[in-house]
């Protein structure tokens, strides 16, 4: 006779079985429903599992069959990624997708020059390749599942799902253009990304496409910080023959721009005509709501779960997938036709 034990938080597994009278492996069995366990054995494990109000942990789930459906999303680590709409709006899409496909998400903040550790995950998602692609090349050589996204990798076997960044700069040239702009300037990104090095090429091509001449004095390079971001502002307002609009590669550094332009007297968008890019919402709560470029942060997380859920079933026989989004630009008070 056995003494009925309270329920708990801490009931192991190990307390099932024993108070069954079965090994882990019988208890593991009857979690994951596989018939080949006795009817005598299953019914005390029900009755144990019942009593104890036992909560069965994804590791005792998946010990019978030996499978692993832990995912990885490895982020490059940079200054303030826990403030950075791009980076928490991947972790909200890439979580939100693995709970909908019972998927574990182990989150890896990376240093680029350390090689992967990533015990019992059985695919990775790479968000972005900035300084890491040997990271991405041995997990392809060990024979990892893998996705990378917010890159497009045209050189490896690997799936990847990005965004198309030259595209949507093209779309806010030209919709500047249409306003009747013909002195563009540009803040770009750290061109280390690859999205930062697409957005700048989409507006080179934007403005060779409706004639307009490209100046390097027009551009100004950052590293998508709120700090560099000023200092451009700055310097692009001392111009002579200044801008009469400019393409900032981020929302967050568009804001700032917007700060400062206002600050020395400029009126948004009479006097200055500011897109960004994100479609961040702070950009709607500003003094003047921020015309940008709609980039589908969590379609693409979300795909990529998908995709390396797919490879990851051997039944589906996935193929190799690139893919390139859309944007979608957003027009609101930022931008005005040329007086």
């Amino acid at each position: 006779m056995r003494t009925k034990k309270n329920p708990s938080k801490n009931v192991s597994i190990e307390d099932v079985a024993r108070l069954a009278g079965v090994s882990i492996t019988t208890v593991s069995r009857v979690i994951n429903k596989i018939p080949s366990v006795k009817e005598k054995n299953k019914a005390k494990v029900l009755s144990v599992i019942k009593e104890l109000k036992f909560q069965p942990s994804i590791f005792a789930q998946r010990l019978a069959t030996g499978k692993s459906n832990v995912v990885a999303l490895v982020i490059p680590r940079y200054e303030g990624v826990f403030y950075s709409f791009y980076a928490l709006e991947l972790i909200r899409g890439v979580g939100t997708m693995c709970e909908v496909l019972k998927l574990d998400l182990l989150l890896h903040l990376t240093d680029a020059r350390l090689p992967l550790s990533l015990k019992g995950a059985s695919g990775i998602i790479f968000a972005d390749i900035i300084g890491n692609r040997h990271q991405l090349e041995e997990a392809l050589a060990q024979g990892i599942p893998s996705v990378v996204i917010n890159n497009y990798v045209d050189d490896l076997d690997v799936s990847c799902i990005a965004v198309d960044n030259a595209g949507g700069a093209e779309a806010v040239v030209n919709y500047l253009v249409s306003l009747g702009h013909r002195k563009i300037a540009h803040l770009t990104g750290d061109f280390v990304t690859q999205a930062a090095a697409k957005r700048f090429e989409g507006y080179k091509r934007a403005l060779k496409k409706n004639n307009i001449e490209f100046q390097e004095r027009y551009v100004f390079k950052t590293d998508y910080s709120r700090g560099q971001a000023r200092q451009a502002a700055e310097d692009l307002l001392k111009m002579q023959d200044p801008a009469t609009a400019v393409f900032v590669a981020s929302d967050a550094m568009a804001l700032e721009v917007m700060a400062v332009a206002r600050e020395t007297g400029k009126n948004i968008p009479k006097d200055l005509s500011i897109v960004g890019f994100d479609d961040n919402p702070s950009g709607l709560y500003g003094p003047v709501a921020l015309t940008t470029v709609r980039q589908p942060l969590i379609k693409m997380a979300e795909e990529s779960v998908k995709e390396l859920n797919a490879i990851l079933d051997p039944k589906k026989k996935a193929k190799v997938k690139k893919v390139l989004l859309p944007t979608e630009l957003v027009i609101r008070e930022s931008c005005q036709k040329v007086a």
